[in-house]
Formats: C-alpha cells, structure tokens, sequence
C-alpha cells in the first residue's frame, strides 16, 4: 500500500509554492482558501498537509524544508492518527470495501459547522479537499457558500488535478498554487534517495511517472511495481495466460483488494497509451488507431463499473477480452 500525504515528512513538492505559503502567512496575508492544481501525484495534497502541519502548531524542522515538521512532534502524530479537533478532510468515502465515486453533499455540509466553531488546540482550524474534482455538483454549491462567508481563523486547501472543471465561482474565490510536473533527473534522484534502487530502475521508474513523484514513488513500491510488470506483460505477450489473470481478481476483495484493482487498471491503461503511441509512429496497417481505442474504452472503464457497482473481476477479465481483441485484429 503506497504511502498517504499525511504520513510524508520527507519530500518537499515545490519549494516556491512553499515559499509563497510561508511570505502570505508572514505579511498576515493568508488566504483563506488555496487551489492547489497540476497533475495528479504532483505532491499538491502532501502540500496540503506540510502546510496543516504548520498552522496547527506542529514543530518546524528546517531539515524537511521550508513547512518541514518533526514528524515525533504531538501536532503531527495527532495528524497522522486522522485526530486532530482541528482539521478536517473530505475523500471519497469507502462504503462496503468500495470507494464512492464522489465526495457527498453530506459530507460537504460538515464544512459550515467545522468552521463556525472556534479552533481547540491550535490558532487556526484547517479543512482538506483532496480532491476537489471528486465533489458532486450538490457538493461543490454546498462549498461554495463556505467560500462566499470566509470563515474567522479558517484555512481551506482544494486540491484540483483539472481547475477547468471546478465552478467558476469556487476558482475565483481561491489563491491558486500551481505544481509543476518534475524532471526526469529529479524523479531519478527520489527513487534512488527513497528506494535505494539501481539507477537503471530509478530511471525507468522516473520515466514512467510522467513527471509526478507521487506516481513514482507509487511505482517504486512493490506493489504498484508489479502490477506495472504485470500490465506490460499482458500487453506485449500474445496471448494472456486466463489462470494467471484470475489469480491476481481473486486478490480484489475488501478495501485493500479495490486498492490493487485501481493500481492495476492504471498500469494496465498506461500500458496500451504507450503500445497505443508506438503503433502509431509505426504506422502499422491502422494499429495505432485501434490501440487508441483500446486505451479510450480502458480509461472510461473504472468509472463507469464503479458507477453500476460490477464485480472488479468481471472488469477485469472483460478488459483482456477487449485487449485480445485488439491484438487479432488485422489490417
């Protein structure tokens, strides 16, 4: 299981928006609502929790940069026990073993009464949206009147890996931090620093992230790692062996087997966008359109089982249908 932004003490996402944090907060010109965008993994919700850390007191620890705590402080032991009075965090809820699709109206509507009390232990009260793209429409109306009164020593952080999508009205009432995408030498340094992988693997672990240390330090987990090895196997072989792939769906029961699910689909999605990129450069008799395809169908797949609740192994089994499918396909 790859490691939660409230557990991370270590990496630093993007010392500018730290800095930036840290000069509003110093000039008594805190917002009280920052957008926190760029790609998903980009270190925007270990932001989130580096700055919450700060706000509630935790004890500063230049070593971990510039909103660097001590993670044996009592403020951020209290954080990452999901127990401080003081801070409040809105994910998609997990129901039955599942993960819900979107953030609840409900669960909005517990931002208006977090934030008219006043803080318990600390100076400020902090909420979380992580992310904000997951709130539903009835949700994200629910938040915005949060936005419309400020509240009195409040701070909201809304992480966002598509601004474009949230309501106009939510992103103009926002101080917007923007996370770039890392160098490829970057992630390498990470990996290795974290991992203490060869540089061979850092390096192809860092170019499979795309750019986000979140996604390669998921990467450079067991796990995510073999489902990556896994993925790519099923693509490029000829055939996929059945027994095989059922083996791993007898893994997708319970909270930590939808985990597994989504990792896989992910890596099993990347894998057919890069097939997808080489048979299209290759120009192969149509390949490259009818792996785009495959990839289009893929990637709308996990919504669309979560939003009609089918059997994670049934998903599965009928995405290696439809990618050996592709792979007879001829001319």
């Amino acid at each position: 299981m790859s490691e939660h932004p409230r557990d991370r003490f270590d990496l630093i996402p993007d010392a500018k928006a730290e800095a930036a944090f840290l000069d509003a907060q110093a000039r008594g010109r805190l917002h009280h609502a920052w957008l926190l965008c760029g790609v998903e993994g980009s270190g925007k919700a270990t932001f989130a929790y580096r700055a919450a850390r700060r706000l509630l007191g935790a004890r500063p620890d230049p070593s971990r940069g510039l909103l660097g705590t001590d993670p044996y402080d009592h403020v951020a032991r209290m954080i990452s026990a999901q127990s401080h009075p003081d801070l409040l965090v809105l994910e998609r809820a997990i129901e039955g073993g599942k993960t819900k699709k979107s953030i609840s109206v409900d669960q909005a509507r517990e931002l208006p009464e977090f934030f008219s009390k006043s803080p318990s232990q600390a100076q400020a009260r902090v909420a979380i949206i992580d992310a904000a793209d997951d709130l539903n429409l009835n949700a994200a109306n629910a938040l915005l009147k949060v936005l419309e009164e400020p509240p009195e020593n409040g701070v909201l952080f809304l992480v966002t890996h598509a601004p474009g999508r949230l309501l106009a009205t939510i992103r103009s009432r926002c101080r917007r931090l923007a996370f770039p995408v890392w160098p490829q030498h970057a992630l390498e340094e990470l990996v290795r620093n974290r991992t203490g992988v060869s540089s061979g693997e850092a390096s192809r672990i860092a170019a499979m992230a795309a750019g986000s240390p979140g996604q390669a330090l998921a990467l450079a987990s067991g796990a995510t790692l073999e489902a990556d090895l896994l993925a790519q196997a099923w693509v490029n072989a000829e055939t996929v062996d059945r027994a095989e792939a059922m083996s791993v769906a007898d893994k997708f029961r319970g909270a930590e087997g939808q985990e597994r699910f989504e990792t896989l689909m992910d890596r099993l999605i990347a894998a057919v966008k890069v097939r997808a990129l080489e048979e299209g450069a290759r120009n192969l008799k149509g390949g490259g359109a009818r792996w785009a395809e495959l990839w289009e169908r893929l990637s709308e797949l996990p919504d669309r089982a979560a939003a009609i609740n089918l059997d994670r192994s049934d998903v599965l089994a009928g995405a290696l249908a439809d990618l050996q499918r592709t792979k007879a396909a001829r001319g």
